[in-house]
């Protein structure tokens, strides 16, 4: 069992395997198929005939595809035919194996038969025995027959019937072959029960013949007796074998089914396990998300005000970033496009090879034609030259030379016999045979001559007749001679003809061979020549119109040079044309979906922003009262909500863009339609004009082809010096306004001390750089116009063939969906047929279960039954019997563990029935499940289909749009060569603003083409989503993950709750059904039947109503799916594009922005103003000290001669207390710095290397610190009030009035105090270190006057300033020196502090070392300007010549530049506005920039067509020549062909130097005018400061933060910083100066180290100036960080490529996981699919044991009716017993009673009463009468002999038992038991006593299940009460094999018998006999001869 068992399970593994490979290897191709699609686009090649052949490749491919498809499709059939005939072989060998167990059953059944007959032999017997007994009954008076042993034989039955029932417990769960096992068990339990019944029988009639033939027959029967004992012994012995191997079969059975199952159980456990996790794993997932994606909690409003500000302008800067990224993806796209020009001149290359291959072989063919044709006519004149030689032959010569001829045949017969590869050897042949012939004609014309001479010599000689015999004799013998020579040269001929013969057979071998090899060629020449035929009508053709071409070329070649580059073009930019589109359409896509999300957000966020406004409007109001703080807050709402109102203006932008953009989009598709026809058209002529010029091309191809590597080569180089010169150019554009400002403010500053002439000469410079902007933005123009239309073309060719592409997939898609459905009907069908199954199934369990509960029924009434009869024989059992069987205890014991046993059986058949309710259940479940996933993949089939339509649509409608782009395109395309035809003439502005805004509208359109194109991509990965979502189309979990996801979705909560809800309430009702079907489970089964019934027609009406629902929702669900995979890669893509836009604002916050300097404005303003004000107060304050310390010093400086100090201890006190407060304000200022550190430190992002410097500077500074402890506090108060006055003075001027009227004073004051001081330290004579101090500051007087006396004559009136300013530095470093002196003094009292403040007087330091470095760089400039200002000078002379050239594009340029101040005016106002307008105005510069260069790129592709219109019109002129000397020349005219190429490129060479050079001056320019500019801010402030004072500070911010915008130069912000904090330092420095001077006597003991520190600190200036330097150098290189923003746009892009592979690979791991889950439902379908053949096997063997049940209750209802034949039979039997007792109940017999008379009166007086009521039993007298009797008559002693007499006849006990010490054995001495004792051993017959066994015999009826047979009733029970209770004590341990003989049925119905009741055998037979030990007696014998003959013993 278990090896057929595993053999099915492995073959079922190896086959589900094998499908889990096919399927995953399916899967596999599919994914591979659509990765084929996906790609499909990328493989473009550049020849309209290698697109033919790539597409017939691809359509190869996809037939191949197609094709293993199929394969695979095939052998998933053949698998799934072999799955089905294992299946049906499994089924087979099931069959077999329970044929097998039929056929051992058949078996037994025969076995049972044999029994049978063996059981009607028995009851022949026992009919024989009958009438032998129907014949006694005449007889006289016998004793009664006993069954005791057939009580006995009881448990022999039992000891075989309790093993089948005790092997069944636990063998419910056998499912394959259970009905028979339950069906032999039962037939082996029913024959045992009637083997036992007719065994019972059998013994009841023996002994019946027995007692009736005992007299007579003796020992005669005996042997008879013993024969039949062993018979049966050995068929019981063969039953309890053959009930032992049944029992062995059904526990291997049992044990294999066991492991099964628990197999079976373990793995539906971890499978179950598995799922739980699955699902708990996802819930945990979701509701992560669903955490993710909730709101944020409302923690406070302010901080969610300033969220909610924060996200819009992170949503608006997200939307500039994407533009941004638009822009770069264009130049990427660009960029992309060379690359896939240089990959089309290699496919073009590699064609022409082919091609040149191709011309090749047609020539090798060629030359083999012409060669054969050759050979054949040598062969004709080979034939010739034979005749003549023949004619030849009587000639001598021609027979030689025939010989010398037909030698070279010879020669060359082994040459002929190579095969016809050897052509050239043939040529070689015919060549020789050439020369034979001629020299063989010059020997006949020789021969003829010399034959004349002979005639002639003949006649002269006969005419002479002279002596000329002998002449003839010799001539004879010369002729005879020859003659023999020509027999011989015959004879040799004819061995040649021999020969020749042979190698014309071996010729005509080799010429078969020759024709074999020429038939394999002529099928190529065929082909060869067909296409040879078509070339030369084309030639012909070609020739025909040439000619019209020559006439035509001049007017159309415009059209020519048109055709053939928009042809290249259209080749070269496809592919990339197509991606550009794609990624245009996804971006816009992209663009439109983030920003109808912004929009709702925008509302949502108005709405929030508008409550929390309100509700902050009023906290502000109630918290009016808290003073600076809620003014603090009130100005922030009020920035915040000019913010959200610049936000909603920006929005509004944002929308008329986006619907310009729709408009400009469909115009553009409105364009795109009209070109797309323009195009075909074009395509239609230039494949006319490609088939006229073929043939000219084949030549041309290879020149041409190397020009066009050439001029690509040179185009890449050109494209790269372009780009390079756009970023030049750019950055020259941004600085060319700063150098127009930069002029003008110098200008300004010049004109109140230079000339007129430099600022003629500045407007010369200004002039010069406007004009080479002009010509830069001009060609950049030009450039730009150019490509932008071979863009165009070239995206409109790629669209066609996209949307060739899309319908191709579409047609796909469609064949795809139709199998879908197909295989959906297949799956419904499917699904029917396994309902209705299960419905039939079904009704057979519900038939199944009504039978079990009638059977069940029926058995209780049997247990019923048999309790009665327990009842009744443990009544029995309970009185006194000595008599008794003690093995009926036994006996019941038995039958109470059968009844067990039946009870654990049928326990067994209920947990059956439970099993098979809840596989009914499970496989309903099931059925529903599947017909939800049937209605979810009908569903997904219908909204496939629908978004196939939709996408279908949109295709329409976006081809129809780009028919009318092509068409708008066009038109522009006409107008843009009509306005280059016109480039000679000047035009319009307003043409030139026309173009402009066409190149804006078009790079708006290419980047709304991009978004359009992402849908396609989009399409594709749905289409890969619902591959995926068809294979996982059978998941059970499908639903739940739905909902769950729909939870998330704040639309759709409303469906999804009420689905939810439904859900849930189905789930509640399945799990009470659950618990309703375990409550029931224990109940009765009929009211299981009819509950279930209910459930299945309430669950039909259910199920029809949640389908019906589900259908429904399914779309619902599907739908708001497809919303939320959307919405959730929308929300994905913001948050990656707000990433981004974080990264790129604190990034460009760190390269100090000048938009992040205005949000760190914008921020700190509010606390700036608070600060400003406390500020003022502390000047205020400071003024007052100032005046103070004035008079303090007027009244020291009297007193300080004295040598003690002038200031008096309350004036000190004083001071300390403000220092004191001056820590603590210096302690609050500290930590404002620190958070000004932090942001300049963002501001330093790219100054890292001047923090290094700084930080090393800091740490040299470090052990100075000590002095520097009171500056570096001063300092730090200077940084605080220099920062609030700066940011003051951008908004609130008249503040930054005072404050510099407040800087005025303070400067006064100043000096005053610079004075005192000055004084002080010369009146005091006490302190030497005081004078040298002094001492020293002259001579950094006169050190500075004398450095800066070199440039004075160069300029005098700034030098004269910066001398005055070097002396006040001289002054003040003075003045440090005494205030260093008085520091250190004070250092004593603070020294706590000083560790605190080390790090800001190295930044003091560091401060004056920058003024001294900015003072150099300031004369260094000015020697700058007036050497620059030469070379301006020179360049505008050579620039004025091109001012003629030039004068077409100014108009244009200055339109430019007005467009640019505009714009520029825009941009300042956007950011009065907002910093996100500046943003936006930032990105429109570049935007503008870049059309500039798109002018420029448009001019110089302009220039270059006209160059290559001349070129085609010098190579139209060569063509002829080409034509026409294409063998020869072709060298020649490449190497002029490359020489004219060379020479245009040397021109455009020398053009762009010449372009370059301008450039790279103008780039030095831009460098010397940013440092002048800077150096010149610096004096300008010091100007302002004495002239224009707050005017001029206003202009100059204005200007400040205008180069802020230009240069985004972070570090002149710095030095602007630093310059201003010197100005406050130097207040700070005047006014702590009092308190330094209070501290003066203190410090006079210091001065020497202070010196020395001083040493140190004049070395720390002078590499601080050092610093400076480098500094400064630093500030030139930020000119380059505008060559490093084209860097960042490069980041930008390639994160962007990141952010796209992220994506792709975050798609790749959810199509991974997609796969992995349907891998894992697969196997779970297959697990299931398991489970229910599984469940199909148990249905059937339920099948087959309901019909066994039927057949077994059919064979009941037959053996009940044997049965009741029986019990009629035992009742005619017990009847006849009835009559033979009756008919001898009267008599008595004399010696009986004589001998009771005696033993009455021979027993003692206690005893005769037991003596009389013996008698009285024998007499018929009840119980109750004699003790009556004897209880009256007791008294008299009447009795006393009686009882002596009779006494223990009735107490006869077990024999040979000895009496046990009971509690009833009082009376052991007395003579009745010593009487009964006699009795017994008397009563032994002297004849050997029958031995029946007692295992032989069985109670009469076979009792089943509990009843005990009664064997032990005796009329002789009640005879003595001491015996009685004795024997009553001792029942169970009483001998067994001494047993009586008359146990079995009670013949007399004893007082003592606890029922009446009961079956009739074991009812009283007789009231009056008397039972004793039974003993054969005679049957004419009567009682008393007994009792005699036992006396007599």
């Amino acid at each position: 069992m278990s090896s057929w068992l595993g053999g099915i399970g492995s073959g079922l593994g190896q086959s589900l395997g094998q499908v889990g490979g096919s399927l995953s290897s399916f899967t596999g191709q599919i994914s591979n198929f659509t990765k084929d699609m996906l790609l499909e686009g990328v493989e473009e090649v550049g020849d309209a005939a290698t697109e033919l052949q790539v597409s017939n490749s691809k359509l190869a491919d996809i037939e191949t595809a197609f094709n293993t498809q199929k394969s695979e499709y095939d052998r998933l059939r053949k698998l799934y035919a072999e799955l089905e005939e294992k299946l049906e072989a499994s089924e087979i060998q099931i069959k077999g194996q329970s044929a097998e167990y039929r056929s051992l059953l058949q078996q037994k059944d025969v076995e049972i038969s044999h029994l049978k007959a063996r059981q009607t032999g028995l009851q022949e017997e026992v009919q024989t025995l009958q009438q032998s007994a129907q014949a006694a009954s005449a007889g006289p008076a016998m004793l009664p027959v006993t069954t005791s042993s057939s009580t006995t034989t009881s448990s022999s039955a039992f000891s075989y019937l309790s093993r089948p029932s005790g092997t069944h417990q636990g063998f419910h769960g056998d499912e394959m072959d259970l009905s028979d096992v339950i069906w032999s068990q039962q037939e082996i339990n029913r024959l045992s029960t009637e083997v036992v019944r007719l065994e019972a029988e059998v013994a009841h009639w023996r002994r019946m013949s027995q007692a009736s033939t005992a007299a007579g027959a003796g020992n005669g029967d005996q042997g008879e007796i013993l024969k039949l004992q062993r018979t049966i012994k050995e068929l019981r012995e063969e039953m309890s074998r053959e009930v032992d191997e049944h029992q062995h079969e059904l526990a291997a059975l049992q044990d294999a089914q066991r492991q099964k199952m628990a197999d079976i159980t373990r793995r539906h456990r971890e499978d179950l396990a598995e799922y739980e996790e699955r699902i708990e794993e996802l819930e945990e997932q979701i509701q992560s998300g669903g955490s993710q994606s909730s709101s944020p909690s409302d923690a406070s409003k302010l901080s969610e005000f300033q969220k909610t500000i924060s996200s819009l302008q992170e949503a608006a800067d997200q939307r500039e970033k994407q533009l941004a990224e638009l822009s770069a993806s264009l130049e990427e796209a660009q960029s992309k496009k060379a690359s896939l020009q240089l990959e089309k001149d290699e496919a073009q290359e590699e064609n022409t090879g082919l091609l040149q291959n191709y011309t090749r072989l047609q020539a090798s063919v060629t030359e083999l034609q012409t060669r054969v044709q050759e050979q054949e006519e040598k062969s004709l004149q080979k034939a010739q030259l034979d005749h003549e030689i023949q004619m030849l032959r009587n000639n001598l010569a021609a027979a030689e030379k025939e010989i010398e001829g037909l030698k070279r045949l010879a020669e060359v017969e082994p040459k002929e016999e190579v095969e016809h590869a050897d052509i050239l050897e043939l040529n070689t042949i015919i060549a020789t045979l050439r020369e034979e012939k001629k020299s063989l004609e010059q020997e006949k014309l020789n021969l003829q001559d010399r034959l004349e001479m002979a005639e002639n010599q003949i006649v002269s000689n006969n005419e002479a007749e002279s002596g000329d015999s002998e002449s003839l004799e010799d001539l004879k013998a010369e002729l005879e001679r020859k003659e023999k020579a020509l027999r011989n040269t015959e004879e040799e001929r004819d061995t040649l003809m021999s020969e020749l013969e042979e190698l014309d057979r071996q010729n005509q071998e080799a010429t078969q061979h020759m024709i074999s090899v020429k038939e394999q060629l002529s099928g190529q020449l065929k082909e060869a020549e067909a296409e040879l035929t078509e070339l030369t009508a084309e030639l012909n053709t070609t020739k025909d119109q040439k000619s019209a071409l020559e006439q035509e070329l001049d007017t159309q070649k415009e059209k020519t040079s048109q055709s053939a580059f928009t042809l290249n073009d259209l080749h070269m930019g496809k592919q990339e044309l197509e991606r550009t589109v794609k990624e245009l359409k996804d971006k816009l896509g992209r663009a439109q979906e983030q920003s109808r999300g912004a929009q709702r957000e925008i509302t949502e966020l108005r709405k929030t922003v508008q409550e929390q406004s309100s509700v902050a409007k009023a906290e502000m109001d109630q918290s009016g009262e808290r003073g600076t703080e809620a003014q603090g807050t009130k100005e922030k709402l009020a920035g915040k909500e000019k913010e959200l109102s610049d936000l909603r203006r920006e929005l509004d932008e944002m929308r008329i863009s986006q619907e310009k953009a729709m408009s400009e989009d469909y115009e553009l598709k409105m364009e795109i339609r009209r070109l797309k026809a323009e195009r075909e058209q074009a395509l239609g002529r230039a494949e006319e004009v490609t088939k006229q010029m073929k043939e000219s091309q084949a030549a041309l191809n290879r020149t041409v082809r190397e020009k066009d590597t050439r001029i690509e080569a040179l185009k890449l180089e050109k494209s790269q010096l372009e780009e390079e010169l756009g970023q030049t150019e750019r950055t020259l554009t941004e600085q060319a306004r700063q150098y127009q400002q930069t002029i003008e403010e110098l200008t300004r500053a010049r004109s109140m001390d230079a000339s007129a002439l430099q600022m003629e000469h500045e407007r010369a410079i200004k002039l010069n750089q406007e004009k080479d902007m002009e010509i830069a933005q001009l060609k950049r123009d030009m450039e730009q116009v150019a490509s932008d239309h071979r863009d165009t073309n070239e995206m409109l060719s790629i669209t066609v063939s996209g949307q060739k592409q899309l319908t191709d997939l579409l047609q796909e898609k469609d064949v795809f969906m139709d199998t879908l459905k197909q295989n959906a009907s297949d799956l419904q069908q499917e699904m029917e047929n396994r309902i209705l199954v299960l419905t039939k199934e079904a009704d057979a369990f519900k038939l199944f279960l009504e039978e079990k509960d009638r059977q069940l029924g029926s058995m209780k009434e049997e247990n019923s039954h048999l309790k009665e009869e327990i009842d009744r024989l443990r009544d029995q059992q309970s009185r006194p019997q000595p008599l008794t069987e003690p093995r009926t205890l036994d006996i019941i014991t038995e039958l109470e563990t059968e009844i067990t046993q039946l009870k654990s059986s049928r326990n067994g058949l209920e947990e059956e029935v439970q099993t098979l309710r809840r596989t009914t259940e499970e496989l309903q479940a099931s059925l529903l499940l599947s017909q939800q996933s049937l209605q979810a993949q009908q569903t997904e089939l219908e909204q496939a289909h629908a978004r196939h339509q939709q996408v279908t649509l949109n295709y329409d409608r976006l081809i129809h749009a780009r028919d009318e782009e092509i068409s708008c395109l066009q038109h522009t395309v006409d107008q843009l060569s009509e306005s280059g035809v016109r480039a000679d003439f000047p035009p319009v502005q307003g043409e030139v603003i026309l173009q402009e805004e066409k190149t804006q509208t078009l790079n708006q359109d290419n980047g709304n083409e991009k978004h359009d194109l992402s849908k396609g991509e989009i399409e594709k990965l749905v289409r890969g989503i619902k591959e995926k979502e068809t294979e996982i189309s059978q998941l059970n979990e499908k639903n739940l993950l739905l909902t769950r996801q729909l939870d998330q979705l704040a639309v759709s909560r409303d469906e999804v709750g009420k689905l939810s809800q439904m859900v849930l309430q189905k789930d509640l009702e399945i799990q009470a059904l659950h618990a309703r079907v375990s409550m029931v489970g224990g109940g009765g089964h009929s009211q299981d039947v009819m509950f279930l019934q209910q459930q299945l027609q309430a669950y039909a009406v259910e199920r029809e109503q949640v389908l019906a629902v589900l259908n429904e929702k399914t779309r619902e669900n599907s739908q708001l799916r497809s919303d939320y995979h959307r919405l959730m890669d929308i929300m994905a893509g913001k948050e990656a594009a707000l990433s981004k836009l974080q990264q790129e604002n604190q990034r460009l916050s760190n390269i100090s922005d000048p938009s992040g300097s205005q949000e760190m404005f914008k921020e700190t303003i509010q606390n700036l103003s608070r600060i400003i004000r406390e500020k003022d107060i502390e000047i205020d304050a400071l003024t007052q000290k100032c005046q103070t310390l004035v008079t303090v010093l007027q009244s020291s400086a009297g007193d300080s001669s004295a040598g003690s100090g002038g200031v008096s201890s309350n004036q000190f006190e004083e001071l300390l207390q403000e220092r004191d407060t001056l820590k603590q304000q210096v302690k609050k200022m500290e930590e404002w710095k620190q958070q000004v550190i932090t942001t300049v430190k963002n501001m330093q992002h790219e100054s890292a290397q001047l923090q290094e410097e700084l930080i090393k500077l800091q740490g040299q500074v470090s052990a100075d610190s000590d002095c520097s402890s009171k500056l570096s506090v001063d300092y730090a108060g200077l940084i605080q009030s220099y920062e609030q006055k700066e940011r003051r003075l951008g908004s609130l001027s008249q503040e930054l009035a005072q404050v510099q009227q407040t800087i005025t004073q303070l400067s006064t004051t100043k000096d005053v105090l610079l004075g005192k001081l000055d004084s002080v330290a010369v009146v005091s004579g006490q302190t030497p270190e005081v004078a040298a101090a002094q001492s020293s500051g002259p001579s950094l007087t006169a050190d500075a006057p004398s450095r800066q006396a070199s440039p004075t004559a160069n300029n005098e009136k700034p030098q004269e300033e910066i001398l005055r300013l070097r002396i006040q530095l001289a002054e003040r470093e003075n003045i440090i020196r005494t205030l260093q002196e008085n520091n250190q003094r004070l250092s004593n009292s603070a020294s706590a502090t000083e560790s605190e403040h080390r790090s800001q007087a190295e930044e003091v330091r560091l401060v004056k070392e920058r003024l001294e470095a900015m003072q150099r760089s300031v004369r260094e400039k000015d020697l700058l300007i007036k050497t620059k200002g030469d070379q301006l000078s020179h360049v505008s002379e050579a620039l004025r010549n091109r001012e003629n050239d030039n004068e077409v594009l100014k108009q244009a340029v200055t339109n430019l530049k007005e467009r640019a101040l505009i714009l520029e005016m825009d941009v300042r106002k956007l950011k009065e506005e907002n910093e996100l307008v500046a943003t936006r105005s930032r990105e429109k510069e570049s935007e503008f920039r870049a059309l500039q260069e798109t002018n420029m790129q448009v001019s110089l592709l302009l220039r270059e067509k006209e160059f290559e219109l001349s070129a085609v019109s010098e190579k139209s002129a060569t063509v002829e020549r080409m034509l026409k000397d294409k063998e020869q020349g072709k060298s020649g005219e490449l190497n002029q062909l490359l020489n004219e190429l060379k020479s245009m490129q040397e021109k455009a060479v020398a053009f762009q130097q010449e372009r370059d050079q301008v450039m790279m001056a103008l780039k030095q320019k831009q460098m010397e005018t940013t440092a002048i500019q800077t150096e010149l801010q610096h004096v300008r402030d010091k100007e302002q400061r004495l002239n224009l004072e707050l005017e001029r500070l206003r202009n100059h911010l204005l200007e400040i933060e205008d180069s802020y915008t230009r240069e985004a130069l972070g570090a002149e912000d710095r030095e602007t910083e630093l310059r201003r904090r010197v100005a406050l330092l130097d207040e700070k420095l005047a006014t702590s100066s009092s308190a330094v001077e209070n501290a003066s006597q203190q410090a006079s003991m210091q001065v020497e180290s202070l010196q020395e520190q001083l040493s140190g600190v004049v070395k720390q200036r002078d590499e601080a100036l050092i610093h400076l330097r480098t500094s400064q150098e630093q500030v030139n290189q930020y000119a380059v960080s505008l060559s490093n923003l084209q860097m960042v746009l490069e980041q930008f892009q390639q994160e962007e490529k990141a952010m796209y592979s992220a994506e792709l690979d975050r798609h790749k791991k959810e199509k991974d996981e997609w796969k992995r889950k349907a891998q894992r439902l697969e196997d779970q379908a297959s697990a299931l699919q398991i489970n229910l053949d599984e469940a199909n096997a148990a249905l059937e063997s339920a099948s087959r044991l309901t019909d066994q049940l039927d057949l077994n209750e059919e064979q009941i209802e037959e053996l009940k009716k044997q049965v009741e034949v029986r019990q009629e039979m035992l009742e005619e039997a017990q009847r006849k017993l009835m009559n033979l007792l009756n008919s001898t109940e009267g008599k008595i017999d004399k010696v009986l009673m004589r001998n009771l008379f005696l033993g009455y009166f021979h027993t003692p007086k206690t005893k005769r009463a037991d003596v009389l009521r013996l008698m009285g039993s024998v007499l018929g007298l009840s119980r109750e009468d004699v003790d009556k009797m004897l209880e009256e008559d007791g008294r008299h002693g009447v009795t006393g002999w009686m009882s002596n007499w009779l006494g223990g006849r009735g107490a006869q006990s077990v024999p040979n038992t000895p009496p046990r010490p009971t509690s009833g054995q009082g009376l052991n001495t007395s003579f009745s038991e010593m009487f009964v004792k006699f009795l017994e051993i008397e009563s032994t017959p002297s004849m050997p006593a029958p031995k029946l066994p007692f295992q032989d015999f069985k109670p009469l009826n076979a009792p089943p299940q509990g009843r005990t047979s009664g064997a032990a009733s005796s009329g002789a029970a009640s005879s003595g009460a001491a015996g009685g209770g004795a024997l009553g004590k001792r029942l169970g341990e009483s001998n067994p094999f001494l047993a009586p003989r008359s146990a079995a049925v009670p013949l007399l119905a004893s007082s003592s018998s606890g029922s009446s009741g009961g079956h009739l055998l074991m009812k009283p037979i007789s009231d009056n006999l008397p039972t004793f030990t039974p003993v054969p007696v005679s049957a004419e014998a009567s009682g008393g001869a007994v009792l005699k003959d036992l006396l007599k013993q």
